[in-house]
């Protein structure tokens, strides 16, 4: 189970190794994803709150990148932040996520990336509920819902 600490840790000295990398060139990205995937995951835009049915959905299920299928999460550590964006306690795996300083907007964050083809997820916070303290909070136009 991930904690902060180990978070802040991936972020400075290096993130774990994925099970294997996508890479695709601009053009490629464009053609595969819509306008909105690609200005999310790709530069590192965000979505509207509140945008999608997915942040409040908690029914079973996984969710995969919208870039490459990368299983990121699982429903069971979905939950209802009311911050209008889905959350999640836990990644699928361990090695499913990528951890990048964010010093962005005038504030130290932390961005949360696929580990495999590097797509813009969102942003983790240490404000989530226990027993991790964890609040994974996800574009939902990165994911895909299987």
């Amino acid at each position: 189970m991930l904690k902060w600490n180990d978070i802040v840790n991936f972020a400075n000295h290096g993130n774990p190794i994925p099970v294997r990398k996508v890479v695709k060139t601009d053009q490629q990205w464009r053609e595969l994803l819509n306008e909105e995937q690609y200005y999310v995951t790709r530069k590192k835009g965000t979505e509207r709150p509140n945008s999608s049915s997915i942040c409040t959905l908690l029914d079973p299920g996984k969710y995969v990148c919208v870039c490459c299928d990368n299983l990121l999460f699982d429903a069971d550590e979905k939950f209802d932040s009311g911050t209008g964006w889905p959350s999640f306690t836990q990644p699928a795996t361990e090695e499913a996520i990528g951890y990048v300083m964010d010093n962005s907007h005038g504030m130290e964050r932390v961005e949360v990336v696929c580990n495999v083809c590097d797509a813009h997820l969102g942003h983790i916070f240490p404000d989530g509920p226990l027993p991790t303290g964890l609040r994974y909070c996800v574009n939902a136009l990165a994911m895909k819902k299987l």
